[in-house]
């Protein structure tokens, strides 16, 4: 399933994009560790590349079959879009982060919104876990994913389900 989106590129992750996802994923610590802790800057950098290192590992071993994209504008890295296309299955967003200059642009909304519709267009549904206090929540309600289930009260599992019969499903929590 490609995605194609107007001045937004999608190219598979290299080995040598390490050192890019680890700030790219570091730009969604980066408040938590400044309001919640008293840490230096080294202690935070070797936070990050610790938590870094264990997700990446995690993802690469669990979702064998999911693509993993660097997010480009005009050729310019901005984010880190991590999706499993399994056949027949429903899509699952692993992971999808904006870089901080870009974020409200409409850019996650347009890569959201080409998932749906490719998603739609297949008959597939569609999931992603959000933790409760992420910004992005609203932009996920708004698309029309609602809340199925909640770990540790911090994680939530967010599901998109295809219109029935022109009408949105109806949820039962």
């Amino acid at each position: 399933m490609n995605l194609e989106i107007k001045d937004i590129g999608f190219r598979d992750i290299q080995e040598r994009d390490k050192t890019l996802l680890r700030e790219i994923y570091g730009s969604t610590r980066q408040e938590e560790l400044d309001k919640g802790t008293n840490w230096n800057d080294e202690q935070k950098r070797h936070f990050i590349d610790q938590q870094f290192s264990v997700q990446h590992e995690y993802y690469q071993k669990n979702f064998s079959d999911a693509k993993f994209y660097i997010i480009e504008k005009e050729e310019v890295p901005i984010g880190r879009l991590y999706i499993d296309f399994s056949e027949n299955e429903p899509v699952r967003i692993i992971d999808i982060t904006i870089l901080p200059e870009w974020r409200n642009k409409n850019i996650g909304s347009s890569i959201l919104n080409e998932i749906l519709k490719k998603a739609g267009s297949n008959n597939l549904n569609v999931s992603i876990h959000v933790e409760a206090f992420n910004p992005a929540m609203n932009l996920y309600k708004r698309l029309g994913f609602r809340k199925v289930s909640e770990t540790n009260g911090i994680y939530h599992l967010m599901e998109w389900h295809l219109p029935f019969n022109g009408m949105e499903l109806q949820y039962q929590y």
